[in-house]
């Protein structure tokens, strides 16, 4: 490429012939200059030398807003003032531009965590329910609105912008999935984007950790409950339930599905914790069940009588095997993968209302033991999984429930069963608990 030295103007810029490159002359910028290839874009550049004595040239930008011979000048000596300082603005340019998206970053996030290198508060690993969840976040809403920005470039107000924009459903679509006929409905709502920039916080927390990102724009993002209701089910609700049971198994429903959300109503259990149960993790001799892997760890749940009834008449219907599944699916060798249509069937059967869901009953068994019947959180805690506090001898030691929570889980199944059906349930056993006990 043909160079010459010469006053740059704006004269001079638009009269440079193709294929030639002119540089500040006499009383100009040593470095300066401007070129141009083939086409009519000319273009501003700076060359330097770095502190290892390296020739760098820095392209400024092409001519036209904002540059002019002026605005590029002004540019260039901002560079050669950073050049001459020990920095490098080339190779900071290069690396901006050769910065990993939100996209690269989120593919890298989770190969970390499907490998296991991401432990969670609890120092586990994600589950593969989680990841599910996490992928399906990101290919939902972090992709479409976020995947094509830098990852280093991301602030906290970017995030907020995002937030409201999943909020009042930008990202709202119908997919097309693999299966044949089969859609998805993706959907907004605040509750949606604010899980889902806890997991972005997750993610610029990984990124912080390799080095990816400078800081954690997360971090800063003031988000709103994400919108999860108490709701727990009324007595006629759960006369509904009852009745949507029933008339799901004289429909011909899968069986095993109903008496999973039967088991549900009568233990609050996760739905998973009852999906992925084997009768190995089950003594029912002892009325409890040793659950190694859930939400929250190694689990030890107690048994109520009428729960044991439910297990009894799955392992009379299934043969109950040690490596096999308490409730299986209709077909193929996983579990029941679509119990929440199952559960949703149950609930229209029912006359119920759509939100009634699983975790309702969950909710719902929770609120009868401590709300109705006045049981203690501890006792609630330990009926139905949740994360034991304080001192003690560590629950991996105890084998199997004592008489005071298999007395507690009696009386909230006795309970639960009665509202679900007063008229068969009227003459049950009621045991009162010591008040040391509840």
């Amino acid at each position: 490429m043909a160079a010459a030295v010469g006053k740059i103007g704006l004269r001079e810029v638009r009269a440079l012939a193709p294929h030639s490159e002119l540089f500040d002359g006499p009383g100009g910028l040593p470095g300066f200059g401007v070129r141009r290839r083939s086409g009519p874009g000319v273009s501003y550049f700076v060359m330097f030398r770095t502190a290892e004595a390296r020739q760098r040239r820095f392209t400024i930008g092409t001519h036209g807003a904002p540059w002019t011979p002026e605005t590029a000048r002004a540019k260039a000596r901002t560079i050669l003032a950073e050049a001459a300082g020990g920095a490098d603005p080339a190779a900071a340019k290069r690396e901006a531009r050769e910065a990993p998206t939100i996209k690269e970053l989120c593919e890298s996030y989770m190969r970390a965590a499907k490998a296991g290198r991401l432990p969670t508060r609890r120092g586990g690993t994600k589950k593969a329910s989680t990841l599910a969840t996490d992928q399906s976040r990101i290919d939902a809403h972090i992709l479409p609105l976020l995947g094509h920005r830098k990852a280093r470039s991301v602030t906290t107000s970017d995030l907020e912008s995002f937030m409201y924009a999943v909020a009042d459903g930008k990202t709202h679509r119908r997919e097309k999935l693999e299966k044949a006929h089969a859609f998805r409905n993706v959907r907004g709502g605040m509750g949606t984007a604010s899980r889902t920039i806890g997991l972005l916080g997750a993610v610029f927390a990984y990124g912080v950790k390799v080095g990816i990102c400078p800081d954690n724009p997360a971090r800063g993002v003031l988000r709103p409950a994400d919108g999860k209701r108490k709701r727990r089910l009324s007595d006629d609700e759960y006369r509904r339930l009852h009745d949507g049971l029933v008339a799901a198994s004289e429909a011909g429903m899968w069986p095993h599905a109903v008496a999973a959300a039967r088991f549900l109503a009568l233990t609050g259990w996760r739905s998973g914790e009852a999906i992925n149960l084997r009768w190995r993790d089950l003594h029912l001799e002892w009325r409890t069940a040793l659950l190694p892997d859930t939400k929250t760890g190694f689990s030890m749940r107690p048994l109520s009588r009428r729960a044991c009834e439910v297990l009894a008449a799955q392992k009379a219907a299934t043969g109950g095997e040690p490596e096999a599944l308490v409730f299986p699916p209709s077909r193929g060798e996983t579990t029941m993968t679509g119990f929440k249509k199952f559960m949703a069937r149950i609930v229209k059967l029912g006359g119920l209302p759509p939100d009634v869901t699983a975790h309702v009953l969950r909710h719902s068994f929770a609120s009868v033991a401590g709300s109705d019947l006045k049981m203690g959180e501890l006792t609630v805690g330990a009926m139905i999984g949740h994360q034991t506090r304080g001192g003690g001898v560590t629950p991996d030691y105890i084998h199997h429930a004592d008489d005071v929570l298999l007395a507690a889980a009696d009386k909230v199944a006795d309970e639960t069963a009665r509202r679900m059906d007063p008229a068969a349930n009227s003459g049950a056993e009621i045991i009162q608990l010591h008040a040391a006990g509840a």
